[in-house]
């Protein structure tokens, strides 16, 4: 049996300065490296970019005013915009309306139903009204109901 405990391999890091030393060691070589595959396409750049550069101030202007003009008309014709808001209130306000109309209609119905189960003089009237009931003496005058004109009939299989 073999009780030897094997010691692992010390790897040696380099020092940073090392490495910042080499790296600065290269940088010559990477400078001219780029000059040499950059450069040409940087002289066909250089006036694109001196040009945009001097008209910088215009186009951040341009930009801020588009983006002012697409917010505005956003917020007036969008899907959550003025405009559908104020459709929709006119639609709940003519909404409310209704339903109040509706409640009073209820409320009516619901004052004649208990009227009808509580108020005699209401039960006679209805009675009187509906039915043509009279007291014994009384006449009750009956108007005939209008009659209505009929429609000529039009034949379209003639026209």
């Amino acid at each position: 049996m073999d009780f030897r405990v094997k010691q692992p391999s010390i790897r040696i890091l380099k020092r940073p300065e090392q490495s910042l030393r080499a790296l600065a060691d290269r940088a010559p070589q990477a400078e001219a490296f780029a000059k040499g595959v950059a450069g040409p396409a940087m002289d066909r750049l250089q006036p694109v970019l001196a040009s945009l550069y001097a008209i910088r101030r215009r186009l951040a202007t341009s930009a801020v005013a588009l983006l002012t003009v697409w917010l505005f008309v956003h917020v007036m014709f969008g899907a959550n915009g003025m405009v559908v808001y104020r459709q929709k209130r006119s639609e709940y306000q003519s909404l409310q309306k209704e339903i109040d109309s509706l409640q009073k209609e209820n409320d009516s119905y619901t004052a004649q139903i208990k009227g009808l189960k509580t108020d005699p003089k209401t039960i006679e009237k209805e009675a009187r009204e509906q039915l043509h009931y009279a007291r014994p003496g009384e006449v009750v005058y009956v108007s005939p109901s209008p009659v209505t004109p009929q429609r000529p009939m039009i034949d379209a299989a003639q026209k």
